[in-house]
């Protein structure tokens, strides 16, 4: 019964983790529109491979965590300059896109799943965030840091990411030709959302000064 309970937990604390529209979610979808479903759906499945084991380094981390707050306050500043980053990549991409696409060739599935891979680890903000929150259902009871504990909460964690990266594909997929879903116009809004992380990452730090 617990395994099932940190399994769910697991999903729905991943499930809320990926609702905001960012890098993942947003790319996902732009392949889906531009190449496929089924490519959409490879991609995913390369960020969920790397979601299972940054949620295992975060429940490994979340003990050490617990007696030492000053990592904390390093992944923040590791996560402000990656956040930093990606918004400048984004931004300085939809500004060099040109206004008529030339179509390049489908890439084969295999190389979504890698791409899916290599942008979730670049992604570090799902470390200290399934920490903190292994570290608070644990505090309840609800989840020990055994092998078997960590090993569902790790498949509930991959399992909630690609149920609403699907939705994020399946959600687009029905408004696609909208102004919004062009690849410059979704460069800007993933741009602009890490942008604000960013900002609030920040505001964050220094209000912990």
């Amino acid at each position: 019964m617990e395994i099932t309970i940190v399994f769910i937990l697991g999903l729905i604390i991943a499930f809320i983790g990926v609702i905001p529209p960012g890098m993942l979610n947003m790319s996902a979808a732009k392949i889906s529109l531009k190449e496929g479903h089924n490519r959409g759906i490879m991609f995913s499945l390369g960020v969920c491979a790397i979601v299972c084991v940054q949620t295992f380094i975060a429940a490994i981390l979340a003990r050490y965590l617990s007696n030492h707050p000053d990592v904390i306050e390093i992944l923040q500043r590791v996560a402000l300059v990656l956040f930093i980053l990606i918004t400048i990549y984004f931004l300085v991409l939809a500004q060099k896109q040109p206004k008529t696409e030339i179509p390049t060739p489908a890439k084969s599935k295999h190389s979504r799943f890698f791409q899916g891979m290599l942008l979730s680890g670049l992604n570090l903000f799902p470390i200290p965030y399934q920490s903190y929150m292994t570290l608070t259902i644990a505090s309840f009871g609800w989840m020990s840091f055994d092998k078997v504990s960590i090993g569902s909460y790790v498949a509930g964690s991959a399992s909630g990411t690609f149920i609403m990266l699907y939705i994020y594909i399946f959600f687009f997929d029905k408004i696609k030709g909208k102004a919004f879903t062009t690849q410059k116009n979704m460069n800007y809004i993933i741009g602009s959302i890490t942008g604000l992380v960013a900002v609030f990452t920040l505001i964050n730090i220094i209000s912990e000064m």
